[in-house]
């Protein structure tokens, strides 16, 4: 089985795209929502298509590798596929099919991600360039110098493997996705797997303008590296 875990927050306008199209599929995929303990209707949507919904109770601001890390934890599949709630899969079944073929095919593989593209109806040029030089870096790490890494829009994962690094760094604010794979790469091999493409609405990109985002990314993804936090809060974009 196949559980694919999407981390929420008040996404009550987008979650439902895709989650209906994961759900009209042919596969029985397990469908899990972690909720960041949206104001919205988020978890009200969510209900009607997932098969099970985890809100969060906490005191303090949930952190996306905690929400991840919960998914998770109630997920009962061989293989945990991360997605962000406004990610758009073209031919699900079609997309799921190549992905497990790619792991039947490497038997040390532990984890894949892909393409991230920008929606072809949102997509501007500083997207094609940006999203270029991103899938171009993971390309790099994944399959030349086998360092691993990888962005949040699509991370798929042996259960095994995930349970045997300990999951996603609960403290970091941004760049745990990253962070995953390079522990994941040091337990068996990461791939990039230029044959799958996801989408999305590249809304943070859009809204706070490339070089703002290219900084704050910079920012996030510090303390993987030199064990000092800059970044307080991931701010909410919707």
């Amino acid at each position: 089985m196949i559980s694919i875990i999407i981390p929420t927050l008040n996404e009550e306008t987008v979650i439902e795209k895709i989650l209906k199209s994961l759900r009209e599929s042919r596969d029985n995929y397990e469908i899990i929502v972690s909720d960041g303990c949206s104001r919205d209707k988020t978890a009200e949507i969510s209900r009607k298509y997932a098969n099970k919904v985890v809100v969060y109770g906490g005191t303090k601001r949930q952190t996306i590798g905690k929400g991840r890390n919960d998914g998770a934890a109630v997920a009962s599949g061989e293989y945990l596929v991360f997605l962000d709630a406004d990610v758009s899969i073209k031919e699900p079944d079609v997309f799921f099919e190549k992905a497990l073929r790619v792991f039947e095919r490497n038997k040390g593989l532990v984890a894949i991600t892909a393409y991230i593209r920008v929606l072809p109806e949102f997509e501007t040029l500083s997207d094609k360039i940006i999203w270029w030089c991103i899938n171009s870096s993971y390309i790099f790490f994944n399959n030349i110098i086998r360092t691993g890494g990888a962005s949040g829009e699509f991370q798929m994962i042996k259960a095994e493997a995930f349970k045997k690094v300990g999951g996603f760094n609960e403290i970091l604010i941004g760049g745990e996705d990253h962070e995953l794979f390079r522990r994941l790469a040091r337990v068996g091999k990461t791939h990039f797997e230029k044959s799958l493409t996801i989408y999305h609405t590249g809304r943070r990109g859009h809204k706070l303008g490339w070089p703002k985002f290219v900084g704050v990314l910079v920012l996030a993804s510090l303390p993987i590296f030199i064990k000092r936090y800059f970044l307080k809060e991931w701010k909410e974009i919707r």
